[in-house]
């Protein structure tokens, strides 16, 4: 059989062949090496003392390559080491220093995975994973372990006492909260009501962990006392809390109880008692009147002031009562007011406020249901109202009011009258020939009167008319209060003009 040849490139002026078969070998070889790839996981992170599994596989590998050796490595600054290696002739070698903490869970072609156990922080960096295969040449990949160190969480009280100083404005670490050796570093905070201010602090230890502080700054003060102060530590999921009461020493604050504002003559088994809020607690207590001595029927039993007998006049006056402690002293007083009979039981100004409240809110609520109630009538009558005239025939109905005229008020003055002298023969013949009068008011004429004929003008009063004098009126014998008189020749009659100003 004939073997076909390629002549391959030329080389020192000769011609190198090759067999057909060969050259088809070779494309078909370097054809999967794109399609071959090692496949890892590109990031792997665990915690110090835990086991973490670095996964490598060799996949799309063509039957007729053949794979030498499985080698992992780790990059630190630029250079290689050597970790673990497996070779299918010489076996599984692992090098120092993870001789006793890596191993390959199933070594085979295919698959180099390995499991490397106790992480410490210096297992963190970039690991390689290669495949040695022939004729193709090796083929690797790479992945980062990241290793997280928990912290240690705590939180401690201060070592010094807090005492309140009245006056002082100096802040002082009342607790810390630590969250030490995290990587990466945990988130601190503080939950409390207290008035106070936090302050942190963080410390980069060489192995790469953090220690992260946190103070609680507060003045020293009587409120302060007990209260919960809880400090917060946050880091990845994980969420720590711990909670303290604070302790704060203070001098007393005193009250005095037992004078209920009726000590009246002659009442029996009255006393007063001296109670100090304080830290340490009193240790002793001092009685005494602002003026003079206590009355000699006074027994002081530490805090409490016992009077003997029936109150007199005698226990007017003002008490004092001072407490002690090792941080200071502090008094209180009352005002005794001795009465000459007893006030009205079940009276107290408290009592009576609250009667007085009550009143005040029903008399509101009454008048509220009053307004209400006559509204609601009002209303009910002018809708029955409005019903009634609605169901009455339009004869029935009621005439509307009527308008009321606008008024004119227009002074009249003398020269507003004018006097027209008529002759009775020729009185008829005269009043046609007189000019139509300009506008006057006639306050007396209504429209009816057939001696009125209202005429149209640019005035929109309607109290405005044209008057025309009527000529059979001079046949008729003068009436009283009329204008024509009989007794003489001429008629005169006199027409209003009002001048507009």
């Amino acid at each position: 059989m004939l073997i076909p040849w390629i002549m391959a490139p030329r080389r020192n002026g000769h011609c190198w062949y090759w067999p057909l078969t060969i050259s088809v070998f070779l494309a078909s070889v370097f054809q999967g090496v794109h399609s071959q790839m090692v496949l890892v996981n590109e990031t792997v992170s665990g915690y110090v003392g835990e086991d973490v599994m670095l996964h490598c596989n060799f996949v799309n590998s063509p039957p007729s390559v053949k794979i030498t050796q499985v080698t992992w490595q780790k990059s630190t600054n630029g250079s290689k080491q050597n970790v673990a290696i497996y070779n299918p002739a010489m076996g599984v070698s692992i090098l120092s220093p993870y001789k006793e903490r890596v191993s390959f869970l199933n070594p085979s072609f295919r698959d180099g995975t390995i499991m490397l156990t106790q992480l410490q922080l210096e297992d963190e960096g970039s690991y390689i994973c290669e495949f040695a295969t022939f004729p193709t040449g090796n083929r690797e990949s790479q992945l980062n372990l990241t290793v997280l160190a928990k912290p240690v969480n705590h939180m401690e009280g201060t070592s010094n006492q807090l005492i309140a100083v009245p006056g002082s404005t100096k802040k002082v670490a009342v607790a810390t909260c630590i969250s030490a050796n995290g990587k990466p570093p945990s988130s601190l905070n503080w939950e409390t009501k207290l008035k106070g201010e936090p302050e942190y602090q963080e410390i980069k230890n060489e192995n790469g962990t953090v220690t992260v502080i946190s103070r609680y700054l507060l003045v020293p003060n009587r409120e302060a006392h007990q209260q919960p102060l809880t400090c917060v530590i946050n880091y990845q999921t994980e969420r720590y809390t711990q909670t303290t009461l604070l302790s704060v020493q203070y001098e007393p604050h005193v009250t005095i109880e037992g004078f209920d504002g009726n000590w009246y003559v002659r009442r029996p088994e009255v006393k007063l008692t001296c109670t100090a809020d304080a830290n340490p607690p009193p240790s002793l207590y001092e009685w005494r009147m602002a003026n003079g001595s206590l009355p000699d029927n006074a027994i002081v039993n530490n805090n409490t002031l016992h009077f003997r007998g029936e109150v007199t006049y005698g226990f007017s006056g003002t008490y004092i009562c001072e407490a002690k402690n090792a941080i200071g002293s502090r008094t209180g007083q009352v005002e005794v007011n001795v009465t000459d009979k007893p006030l009205p039981q079940g009276l107290s100004g408290s009592f009576l406020g609250i009667i007085g409240g009550v009143v005040a809110a029903l008399l509101l609520i009454i008048a509220a249901v009053s307004a209400f109630v006559v509204c609601r009538k009002k209303q009910k009558q002018r809708s029955d109202t409005d019903s009634d005239m609605a169901d009455l025939p339009p004869s029935h109905k009621p005439a509307p009011p009527p308008k009321k005229k606008p008024e004119i008020k227009t002074p009249l003055t003398a020269h507003d009258i004018q006097v027209v002298h008529l002759d009775p023969v020729k009185a008829e013949e005269e009043i046609i020939t007189l000019p139509i009068q300009t506008t006057y008011y006639d306050m007396s004429a209504s429209d009816k009167s057939p001696y009125c004929d209202p005429r149209s003008s640019g005035h929109m009063d309607l109290d405005v008319q044209y008057a025309d004098l009527d000529t059979s009126a001079l046949a008729s014998p003068p009436g009283t209060g009329s204008a024509i008189h009989a007794s003489r020749d001429l008629v005169e009659y006199a027409t209003i003009q009002p001048h507009l100003r």
